[in-house]
């Protein structure tokens, strides 16, 4: 499997020191340019589910994973301490990447750095759209947006960085 597109992901986009830290947009664009596919194939899913799984389990991380190509599930993972409740966020993140094209936090920060939040602005229902971290584009070279890859269970921040974390390390294979 060929996965990486651009050589330049290991230049460590999520911060490992300063947690607390609240990325930038253009730090949160930069990984959506930099986090791309040359192809994504059913094993591909099932590949960067299980090192989504594995990184969360080495943290203890009660969440759910999901990965999510051209309407179809093809990726799923409650880990102990998720919830029913952590899957309707993950629907509800998803719908967000599918509806802008991009990762549910920068869709929250752009909102927000604007003075208002998603949910007063986007006139979209709360209850089908969540623009908070954990959901995170599958970008192909030269196809754009595709599907989703999706946490749910921890802050949104700590989603966010958990899904962009894995996604450095499966392209830089």
């Amino acid at each position: 499997m060929t996965h990486k597109s651009n050589p330049s992901h290991s230049q460590g986009l999520t911060p490992k020191f300063h947690p607390e830290l609240t990325p930038s947009l253009e730090e949160l664009e930069k990984q959506e340019r930099l986090l791309v596919f040359r192809q994504f194939t059913c094993d591909d899913a099932w590949a960067l589910g299980s090192l989504l799984v594995e990184l969360a389990r080495e943290r203890q991380a009660p969440v759910a994973i999901d990965i999510h190509r051209a309407g179809q599930q093809l990726f799923h993972a409650a880990l102990p301490g998720s919830t029913p409740d952590n899957d309707a966020w993950i629907a509800r993140k998803r719908r967000v990447v599918e509806r802008y094209g991009s990762a549910s936090y920068l869709v929250g920060a752009r909102f927000r750095a604007k003075g208002s939040t998603f949910e007063e602005s986007s006139r979209l229902d709360p209850d089908t759209y969540a623009a908070h971290g954990g959901s995170f584009p599958i970008t192909v070279e030269g196809v754009g947006v595709i599907g989703a890859v999706t946490v749910s269970g921890l802050p949104q921040l700590q989603d966010h960085r958990l899904v962009v974390e894995a996604l450095e390390r499966f392209l830089d294979q």
